[in-house]
């Protein structure tokens, strides 16, 4: 049995989430829904964030997007923001 992530949406996620297009948004869905079977497969390109962000981590959704987010316990993650670079900001 594979034993899955969870997670929870901060309200920055929520609403940038929101503004992208139906079809966007089908494809981040599957991207998640990888995610949270497997935090670290090599197409999601996961990796930890470094000085300020330091706390981080961040997975690529395609070539402009990504998600930001960290880990909050054994299983679970928050997903912070979604976006291109600006997310770093």
């Amino acid at each position: 049995m594979v034993q899955t992530y969870s997670y929870l949406a901060s309200r920055r996620f929520v609403k940038n989430w929101s503004k992208l297009n139906p079809r966007a948004k089908r494809e981040v869905n599957k991207k998640i829904d990888l995610f949270l079977r497997n935090p670290f497969t090599p197409i999601l390109k996961t990796h930890k964030l470094t000085g300020k962000l330091k706390d981080y981590w961040s997975f690529s959704l395609n070539y402009s997007l990504r998600i930001m987010f960290r880990f909050t316990g054994k299983k679970t993650v928050g997903f912070i923001d979604i976006g291109g670079h600006e997310i770093y900001k």
